[in-house]
């Protein structure tokens, strides 16, 4: 392990047991896909959906084109679902790599059929309605529109009806009832086709939210699907940083760009070769904090690009880091949820800003 760079260990058996817990889970006839957008949640998608793959998931979905056609040229069979839509500039490009949009709108819809009827054959997709979280899908209006005139889906190859659950992380949230009552008239409308909700959170709801597909994302990745409830799900990620400088900082000494930090006794004080630029948040700075054996060591300072200072002070001095020896930043003693807490933030937005100067190590 190079002693210079963070280490980032990625274990690949507690992603596929996420996957399998999720599976025994949900309802007995309900299948679980797996969200590996943003490049796995910043994980890294072929590798995760390789993964995913011998635990069984057969349906991958992601957000943008490149990153279908990223993750097809390296997996033949399963299904992949582009949640961004078709991109008729690139419309070759679906049939090419086998990929398969979400359609949101009527517009949308007339585009890929009108392809379909190029390509002189019927094309799979998604239809994605909007019920009350007001980004993408089919209005309200326009699913009028849909329900009233058939023909407009005749000879598309529509694989599921899906929406999307807006704050399925607040459990007792009234948005939930409301989002389930209107998927369920929709789905009735396409009795014989599958319907699809719930994300991570959605599946601890309660099993009316499961319908025919799950598409869990970031429980896979061992982010709390429950923040109201001990985290069922394993850690994925493990994150340590070498340390490449200690010192001893006077009383009424000031830190790191602009000085934020003022020390009220002398300190000893690690510096550690990570930054902004690897994913650790400048809202970490004065707040966070990285543990060395077990003793949770505070940000002290400003995070910087490529630099972050700990305080020391509650480590006995016989038993201090030094120079190349690595603090844990998530592993043991604080996952991916806890950080993003003391960064004001999602766990989320912790594993998705993963930079690429680690070095990486999957593990099995």
């Amino acid at each position: 392990m190079k002693d210079y760079v963070g280490h980032l260990r990625i274990d690949l058996n507690a992603l596929k047991q996420n996957y399998i817990f999720l599976q025994n889970t949900v309802k007995n006839n309900t299948e679980v896909s797996a969200a590996v957008k943003a490049n796995g949640y910043g994980l890294g998608s072929v590798i995760v959906a390789r993964t995913l793959f011998e635990a069984g998931c057969r349906k991958f979905f992601v957000a943008n084109l490149d990153e279908a056609i990223t993750l097809r040229e390296q997996l033949k069979e399963p299904e992949i679902y582009i949640l961004n839509g078709f991109y008729n500039a690139y419309a070759d490009q679906y049939t090419a790599h086998n990929l398969i949009p979400v359609i949101d709108s009527l517009p949308e819809l007339k585009q890929y059929k009108d392809f379909t009827h190029v390509k002189e054959r019927s094309l799979p997709c998604v239809l994605h309605f909007n019920t009350t979280m007001n980004r993408l899908g089919f209005s309200e209006s326009e699913r009028t529109i849909l329900f009233q005139t058939p023909s407009l889906i005749e000879g598309l190859d529509i694989k599921m009806v899906m929406s999307h659950l807006a704050c399925a992380d607040e459990k007792d949230h009234e948005m939930n009832k409301i989002q389930l009552s209107v998927f369920k008239e929709i789905s009735q409308y396409f009795k014989k086709i599958p319907s699809s909700l719930a994300n991570s959170s959605g599946i601890f709801i309660n099993d009316e939210f499961h319908f025919d597909i799950v598409r869990p994302g970031s429980s896979l990745y061992g982010i709390n699907p429950m923040p109201y409830k001990h985290n069922p799900m394993k850690k994925v990620v493990n994150l340590c940083l070498p340390v490449i400088k200690t010192r001893t900082v006077d009383k009424g000494a000031h830190i790191g760009y602009g000085a934020t930090y003022r020390f009220k006794n002398k300190t000893p004080i690690a510096c550690v070769a990570s930054g902004y630029a690897d994913g650790l948040l400048r809202s970490l700075s004065n707040k966070g904090g990285f543990y060395w054996k077990g003793i949770r060591c505070p940000i002290r300072g400003r995070v910087s690009m490529d630099l972050i200072s700990v305080d020391l002070s509650a480590v006995p001095e016989q038993d201090r880091p030094g120079q190349g020896d690595f603090l844990e930043v998530l592993g043991e003693h604080q996952d991916v949820d806890a950080l993003a807490d003391d960064a004001g933030t999602i766990g989320y937005e912790i594993l998705t800003s993963l930079g690429t100067r680690y070095e990486r190590e999957y593990v099995s």
